[in-house]
């Protein structure tokens, strides 16, 4: 498998092929079973968001090696409306949809770092999630 995966978003079938694809690449890498877990749980939030809030996106999926370190960046784009109030959004509980209101805080706290930047134009969410260092 490459080092990046590109997955065009728009329907239900593309989160699962978005979650499995990002399965698959961190898989590379010495995560285990709960972390890969993780990071297919994260992608399907923000996966999932992009089918309801907008009418096209793509997730981006790339493992990377900074600092001695070696992880996975998911990258989640939409043409969307963007976010109203960024802040209100990452809260547990609030959704403006049908949603429980926790797939971004959710995502957030699933990966070890969490980037949303949202404007009229759509959204970006970027995540990381590190491997562990093993012996």
């Amino acid at each position: 498998m490459p080092a990046e995966v590109r997955v065009p978003v728009s329907s239900d079938a593309d989160v699962v092929t978005a979650r499995a694809q990002g399965r698959t690449l961190a898989a590379q890498l010495p995560f285990s079973a709960t972390e890969l877990t993780l990071i297919a749980t994260a992608i399907s939030e923000v996966a999932r968001n992009i089918v309801l809030y907008a009418p096209r996106g793509e997730v981006v999926l790339r493992l990377t090696r900074e600092e001695g370190r070696e992880g996975i960046v998911v990258t989640a784009r939409d043409e969307g409306p963007g976010i109203e109030d960024v802040a209100l959004a990452l809260q547990d509980h609030f959704s403006t949809g049908q949603g429980s209101g926790l797939g971004l805080p959710g995502a957030r706290r699933l990966m070890d770092e969490f980037e949303l930047e949202s404007g009229p134009s759509g959204t970006t969410v970027t995540m990381r999630k590190w491997a562990s260092r093993r012996a």
